[in-house]
Protein backbone atom coordinates (compact mmCIF):
# COMPACT_ATOMS: atom_id res chain seq x y z
CA UNK A 1 0.00 0.00 0.00
CA UNK A 2 3.03 2.49 0.94
CA UNK A 3 4.44 1.91 -2.35
CA UNK A 4 1.54 2.14 -4.21
CA UNK A 5 1.23 5.68 -2.11
CA UNK A 6 4.68 6.65 -3.05
CA UNK A 7 3.52 6.04 -7.30
CA UNK A 8 1.02 7.78 -6.74
CA UNK A 9 2.36 10.93 -4.81
CA UNK A 10 5.21 10.75 -7.20
CA UNK A 11 2.82 10.99 -10.33
CA UNK A 12 0.82 13.90 -8.86
CA UNK A 13 4.30 15.57 -8.50
CA UNK A 14 5.59 14.87 -12.12
CA UNK A 15 1.88 16.22 -13.63
CA UNK A 16 2.09 19.40 -11.48
CA UNK A 17 6.01 20.40 -12.65
CA UNK A 18 4.66 19.78 -16.39
CA UNK A 19 1.50 22.14 -15.83
CA UNK A 20 3.54 24.84 -14.21
CA UNK A 21 6.03 24.03 -17.36
CA UNK A 22 3.59 24.41 -20.08
CA UNK A 23 1.63 27.26 -18.27
CA UNK A 24 5.12 29.32 -18.02
CA UNK A 25 6.00 28.30 -22.01
CA UNK A 26 2.42 29.71 -22.72
CA UNK A 27 3.12 33.04 -21.38
CA UNK A 28 4.16 35.87 -24.11
CA UNK A 29 7.66 37.44 -24.43
CA UNK A 30 7.94 41.32 -23.64
CA UNK A 31 8.44 42.52 -27.32
CA UNK A 32 12.29 43.82 -27.26
CA UNK A 33 13.63 47.24 -27.00
CA UNK A 34 16.37 46.70 -29.09
CA UNK A 35 14.86 44.93 -32.65
CA UNK A 36 11.31 44.80 -33.28
CA UNK A 37 9.84 43.28 -37.43
CA UNK A 38 6.79 45.35 -37.99
CA UNK A 39 3.85 44.67 -40.96
CA UNK A 40 3.15 46.92 -43.18
CA UNK A 41 1.13 47.23 -46.32
CA UNK A 42 3.26 48.13 -49.72
CA UNK A 43 2.44 52.41 -50.09
CA UNK A 44 1.52 54.76 -47.75
CA UNK A 45 1.67 52.65 -44.41
CA UNK A 46 5.16 51.19 -45.59
CA UNK A 47 5.95 55.24 -46.32
CA UNK A 48 5.28 56.39 -43.11
CA UNK A 49 6.66 53.57 -41.31
CA UNK A 50 9.87 54.04 -43.24
CA UNK A 51 10.07 57.47 -41.16
CA UNK A 52 9.31 56.18 -37.79
CA UNK A 53 12.40 53.94 -38.54
CA UNK A 54 14.85 56.26 -38.85
CA UNK A 55 13.42 58.43 -35.94
CA UNK A 56 13.60 54.95 -33.59
CA UNK A 57 17.46 54.33 -35.03
CA UNK A 58 18.35 57.48 -33.43
CA UNK A 59 17.48 56.35 -30.25
CA UNK A 60 19.06 52.42 -30.71
CA UNK A 61 16.08 50.86 -31.40
CA UNK A 62 16.36 48.83 -35.38
CA UNK A 63 12.43 48.43 -36.74
CA UNK A 64 12.88 45.84 -39.62
CA UNK A 65 9.91 45.98 -42.35
CA UNK A 66 8.09 43.31 -43.76
CA UNK A 67 5.97 44.58 -46.59
CA UNK A 68 2.54 42.76 -47.38
CA UNK A 69 0.59 42.89 -50.65
CA UNK A 70 -2.90 41.41 -49.11
CA UNK A 71 -4.97 42.39 -46.20
CA UNK A 72 -4.93 38.84 -44.82
CA UNK A 73 -1.30 37.60 -44.16
CA UNK A 74 -0.13 40.71 -41.76
CA UNK A 75 -2.82 39.71 -39.40
CA UNK A 76 -1.98 36.01 -39.64
CA UNK A 77 1.64 36.56 -39.33
CA UNK A 78 1.31 38.84 -36.28
CA UNK A 79 -0.67 35.75 -34.67
CA UNK A 80 1.41 33.06 -35.35
CA UNK A 81 4.44 35.44 -33.81
CA UNK A 82 6.20 35.82 -37.61
CA UNK A 83 6.04 39.64 -36.55
CA UNK A 84 5.98 41.89 -33.19
CA UNK A 85 3.44 44.20 -34.73
CA UNK A 86 1.59 45.80 -37.50
CA UNK A 87 0.55 48.95 -39.25
CA UNK A 88 -2.54 48.71 -41.86
CA UNK A 89 -5.62 48.46 -40.61
CA UNK A 90 -9.10 49.92 -39.57
CA UNK A 91 -10.76 49.23 -36.21
CA UNK A 92 -14.35 47.24 -38.17
CA UNK A 93 -11.29 45.40 -40.55
CA UNK A 94 -9.35 44.50 -37.08
CA UNK A 95 -12.68 43.80 -35.41
CA UNK A 96 -14.17 41.49 -37.82
CA UNK A 97 -10.93 39.51 -38.06
CA UNK A 98 -10.51 38.83 -34.39
CA UNK A 99 -14.39 37.53 -34.07
CA UNK A 100 -14.15 35.34 -37.20
CA UNK A 101 -10.44 34.17 -36.68
CA UNK A 102 -10.22 34.42 -33.00
CA UNK A 103 -6.57 36.14 -33.17
CA UNK A 104 -5.27 37.32 -29.55
CA UNK A 105 -4.55 40.37 -31.10
CA UNK A 106 -5.51 44.66 -30.32
CA UNK A 107 -5.30 48.06 -31.57
CA UNK A 108 -3.00 50.37 -29.54
CA UNK A 109 -2.44 53.64 -30.92
CA UNK A 110 -3.90 55.32 -33.96
CA UNK A 111 -1.66 55.98 -37.14
CA UNK A 112 -3.35 57.83 -40.33
CA UNK A 113 -6.74 57.63 -42.08
CA UNK A 114 -7.57 57.19 -45.66
CA UNK A 115 -10.72 59.48 -46.21
CA UNK A 116 -13.00 57.65 -49.08
CA UNK A 117 -13.75 59.26 -51.65
CA UNK A 118 -16.57 58.95 -54.50
CA UNK A 119 -15.34 59.67 -58.03
CA UNK A 120 -16.64 59.71 -61.58
CA UNK A 121 -16.07 60.23 -65.12
CA UNK A 122 -19.77 61.00 -66.08
CA UNK A 123 -20.71 63.57 -63.42
CA UNK A 124 -19.45 66.24 -61.49
CA UNK A 125 -21.87 66.47 -58.78
CA UNK A 126 -23.89 63.52 -57.04
CA UNK A 127 -26.88 65.68 -57.92
CA UNK A 128 -26.38 65.09 -61.51
CA UNK A 129 -27.16 61.17 -60.72
CA UNK A 130 -30.40 59.98 -62.96
CA UNK A 131 -33.01 57.58 -62.53
CA UNK A 132 -31.22 53.71 -62.63
CA UNK A 133 -27.77 55.05 -62.96
CA UNK A 134 -25.16 52.25 -62.00
CA UNK A 135 -22.77 52.98 -58.36
CA UNK A 136 -20.15 50.77 -57.49
CA UNK A 137 -19.10 50.04 -53.84
CA UNK A 138 -16.66 48.01 -52.39
CA UNK A 139 -17.87 44.34 -52.12
CA UNK A 140 -16.19 43.46 -48.51
CA UNK A 141 -18.22 43.30 -45.33
CA UNK A 142 -15.86 46.83 -43.25
CA UNK A 143 -15.66 48.72 -46.72
CA UNK A 144 -19.40 48.11 -48.35
CA UNK A 145 -21.10 49.68 -45.14
CA UNK A 146 -18.24 52.14 -45.25
CA UNK A 147 -19.24 53.14 -48.83
CA UNK A 148 -22.63 53.09 -48.35
CA UNK A 149 -22.57 55.44 -45.51
CA UNK A 150 -20.56 57.60 -47.75
CA UNK A 151 -23.36 58.07 -50.57
CA UNK A 152 -25.76 57.91 -47.35
CA UNK A 153 -24.21 61.02 -46.49
CA UNK A 154 -24.41 62.83 -49.66
CA UNK A 155 -28.44 62.00 -49.38
CA UNK A 156 -27.99 59.42 -52.08
CA UNK A 157 -29.66 57.02 -50.60
CA UNK A 158 -30.49 56.07 -46.88
CA UNK A 159 -29.69 52.90 -45.01
CA UNK A 160 -31.84 50.93 -42.11
CA UNK A 161 -31.63 52.18 -38.79
CA UNK A 162 -28.31 50.56 -37.08
CA UNK A 163 -26.79 49.07 -39.87
CA UNK A 164 -23.64 47.18 -39.06
CA UNK A 165 -20.65 45.77 -40.24
CA UNK A 166 -22.59 43.14 -41.78
CA UNK A 167 -24.50 45.40 -43.77
CA UNK A 168 -24.97 45.30 -47.84
CA UNK A 169 -27.32 47.48 -50.61
CA UNK A 170 -30.17 44.45 -49.00
CA UNK A 171 -29.89 47.16 -46.54
CA UNK A 172 -30.88 50.27 -48.19
CA UNK A 173 -34.01 51.38 -47.35
CA UNK A 174 -34.66 54.03 -49.51
CA UNK A 175 -33.15 54.80 -53.16
CA UNK A 176 -35.68 57.21 -54.78
CA UNK A 177 -33.41 57.46 -58.12
CA UNK A 178 -33.52 53.63 -58.01
CA UNK A 179 -29.82 53.71 -58.16
CA UNK A 180 -28.41 50.22 -59.21
CA UNK A 181 -25.57 49.53 -56.63
CA UNK A 182 -23.06 47.48 -57.90
CA UNK A 183 -20.55 45.56 -55.66
CA UNK A 184 -17.02 45.05 -56.68
CA UNK A 185 -13.79 43.98 -55.57
CA UNK A 186 -12.46 46.46 -53.95
CA UNK A 187 -9.32 46.86 -56.00
CA UNK A 188 -11.12 46.64 -59.27
CA UNK A 189 -12.57 50.03 -58.50
CA UNK A 190 -10.62 52.27 -60.25
CA UNK A 191 -10.42 50.47 -63.48
CA UNK A 192 -14.53 49.50 -63.06
CA UNK A 193 -15.08 53.76 -62.76
CA UNK A 194 -16.01 53.79 -66.30
CA UNK A 195 -18.10 51.49 -66.41
CA UNK A 196 -20.80 52.81 -63.54
CA UNK A 197 -21.74 56.76 -62.92
CA UNK A 198 -19.74 57.17 -59.31
CA UNK A 199 -18.03 54.62 -57.30
CA UNK A 200 -16.86 54.98 -54.08
CA UNK A 201 -13.21 53.95 -53.69
CA UNK A 202 -10.71 53.42 -51.06
CA UNK A 203 -8.14 56.10 -51.00
CA UNK A 204 -5.19 53.41 -51.52
CA UNK A 205 -6.56 52.06 -54.65
CA UNK A 206 -7.50 55.77 -55.63
CA UNK A 207 -3.91 56.42 -55.18
CA UNK A 208 -2.87 53.58 -57.35
CA UNK A 209 -5.13 54.83 -60.11
CA UNK A 210 -3.46 58.57 -60.18
CA UNK A 211 -6.55 59.60 -58.39
CA UNK A 212 -6.72 62.12 -55.15
CA UNK A 213 -8.56 62.80 -52.85
CA UNK A 214 -9.25 66.46 -52.96
CA UNK A 215 -8.29 67.24 -56.68
CA UNK A 216 -10.47 64.33 -58.45
CA UNK A 217 -13.46 63.05 -56.20
CA UNK A 218 -16.92 64.77 -56.41
CA UNK A 219 -17.62 64.05 -52.96
CA UNK A 220 -15.17 62.21 -49.83
CA UNK A 221 -14.98 61.39 -46.05
CA UNK A 222 -14.07 64.53 -44.05
CA UNK A 223 -10.29 64.88 -43.50
CA UNK A 224 -10.13 66.10 -39.78
CA UNK A 225 -11.66 63.53 -36.90
CA UNK A 226 -12.18 60.68 -39.97
CA UNK A 227 -14.41 58.51 -38.57
CA UNK A 228 -12.24 55.04 -40.09
CA UNK A 229 -8.24 55.76 -38.56
CA UNK A 230 -6.29 52.99 -39.27
CA UNK A 231 -4.44 51.85 -35.61
CA UNK A 232 -1.07 50.38 -34.74
CA UNK A 233 -1.91 46.76 -33.57
CA UNK A 234 0.27 43.78 -31.58
CA UNK A 235 -0.31 40.32 -29.82
CA UNK A 236 -2.72 41.33 -26.21
CA UNK A 237 0.10 40.13 -24.39
CA UNK A 238 2.18 43.22 -25.33
CA UNK A 239 -0.22 45.59 -25.69
CA UNK A 240 1.80 47.56 -22.38
CA UNK A 241 5.38 46.83 -23.33
CA UNK A 242 7.61 49.64 -22.69
CA UNK A 243 8.57 49.31 -26.66
CA UNK A 244 4.80 50.02 -27.54
CA UNK A 245 5.08 53.34 -25.76
CA UNK A 246 8.05 54.35 -27.63
CA UNK A 247 6.47 53.25 -31.33
CA UNK A 248 3.64 55.30 -30.01
CA UNK A 249 5.98 58.44 -29.74
CA UNK A 250 7.28 58.30 -32.90
CA UNK A 251 4.53 57.65 -35.25
CA UNK A 252 2.42 60.51 -33.54
CA UNK A 253 5.31 63.21 -33.34
CA UNK A 254 5.89 66.05 -35.09
CA UNK A 255 8.22 65.21 -37.69
CA UNK A 256 5.75 62.08 -39.06
CA UNK A 257 2.78 64.93 -39.03
CA UNK A 258 4.67 67.05 -41.28
CA UNK A 259 6.06 64.63 -43.42
CA UNK A 260 2.22 63.01 -44.13
CA UNK A 261 0.92 66.31 -44.44
CA UNK A 262 3.70 67.17 -47.00
CA UNK A 263 3.84 63.85 -49.00
CA UNK A 264 0.06 62.94 -49.29
CA UNK A 265 -1.81 66.02 -50.01
CA UNK A 266 -5.28 65.07 -48.23
CA UNK A 267 -5.08 61.56 -49.61
CA UNK A 268 -3.69 60.12 -45.89
CA UNK A 269 -3.47 62.29 -42.84
CA UNK A 270 -2.83 62.49 -39.32
CA UNK A 271 -5.59 60.40 -37.18
CA UNK A 272 -4.16 61.67 -34.01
Amino acid sequence: MKKITAVISAFLAFSLIFVLAACGNSSSKELSEKEITVGVTGGPHQQVMEQVVKLAKKDGLTIKLKVFNDYNQPNIALNDKDLDANSYQTLPFLKDQIKNKNYKITDVFKTVAFPMGIYSKKIKSLKDLKDGDKIAVPNDPANELRALQLFEKAGVIKLKKGAGITSTKRDVVSNPKHLKIIELDAAQLPAQLGEVTASAINTNFAMGAGLTVLKDSIFHEPLENNPYPNYFVVRTDNKNDKVVKQLKKYYQSKEVKAYIKKQFGGSVVPAW
